[in-house]
């Protein structure tokens, strides 16, 4: 096949399969998107937000086209040459999960357990992906076993670190900092990228979340300004402070504007490392060498 061919061939498959996302989102069970415990019979219950073809489709299709050109033009060698095929099968499998995982925490602050079992599952492809020959992290004197605990370590501190986070949160402020969603999610992204891809998951989702957090805080102080100012200029401000609340009390968790969630901006750098993994190599290794973590 011509080589000119391969750009165009991986947007059009990488556009027709983040549009076919939306639809597979439609049809996902409605238990999986929403809150633990729900009852359908409840007096508060509403049906879960579903992705839209316009925006949520687009911007799937736009980021699907742009991750396999870049695999195709960049990272072919990288895939196909130096490393087993089932790398590459594992990455293909994971981004629609990651893109839904993003999704659904997006639009109904919830991330499917299933997603993050499928995530975790995927990291046993490139598990087997180390056996068949070393990922490039380790060279080729280091024990077989080290990608393996390296997966294995990654799992149990994604979790742990946002598990001790929460605790901190709900013990001493009495409110919650990380969902359990959250933790799980992390867990499972640790034991698909290893301790290596972990650091850069979490660094990325750090800095994709700042980049959100200061205009949604200048927002929020904005809004409670004019709300402020609106009650003092009301003619009961008691009355309108009073109505005020029972608004935010009516207002669904998963439409709250203060809320900022976290998993989509972690699934989101999973995904940029594992597209991006061979450039996170080339600029790095002279790092984790000098660190001595190259084994």
């Amino acid at each position: 096949m011509d080589n000119h061919l391969l750009p165009v061939i991986a947007i059009l498959i990488g556009l027709i399969e983040g549009f076919l996302i939306t639809f597979i989102f439609a049809k996902l069970p409605e238990k999986w998107l929403q809150d633990y415990g729900y009852d359908p019979k409840a007096p508060d219950f509403r049906l879960s937000k579903r992705m839209k073809l316009f925006p949520h489709g687009l911007i799937s299709a736009l980021f699907m086209a742009a991750a396999y050109l870049f695999i195709t033009v960049y990272s072919y060698d990288f895939f196909f040459v130096e490393h087993s095929i089932l790398r590459f099968i594992s990455v293909i499998i994971s981004l629609p999960i990651i893109i839904m995982i993003a999704m659904s925490d997006r639009l109904n602050r919830i991330i499917p357990d299933e997603f993050s079992i499928a995530l975790f599952l995927t990291g046993f492809l490139e598990a087997g992906a180390d056996l068949m020959k070393f990922p490039v992290w380790f060279s080729h004197y280091a024990p077989w076993y080290y990608p393996l605990l390296s997966r294995l370590i990654a799992g149990v501190l994604g979790f742990g670190v946002l598990w001790i986070i929460g605790f901190i949160t709900m013990t001493f402020f009495g409110k919650e900092g990380m969902g359990q969603g959250d933790m799980k999610l992390l867990g499972a992204c640790g034991f698909l990228v290893g301790v290596h891809g972990l650091i850069m998951i979490v660094y990325l989702g750090i800095l994709m979340a700042a980049v959100f957090a200061v205009p949604m805080f200048i927002m929020k102080r904005i809004r409670i300004y004019k709300e402020n100012k609106a009650i003092r200029e009301s003619a009961d401000p008691v009355a309108a402070r009073r109505e005020l609340a029972k608004k935010k009390a009516a207002i669904h968790f998963a439409d709250d504007p203060d809320y900022l969630a976290f998993g989509p901006f972690l699934a989101i750098g999973a995904a940029i490392f594992l597209i991006l993994e061979p450039v996170f190599y080339e600029y790095l290794i002279g790092i984790v060498m000098a660190m001595g973590a190259y084994r």
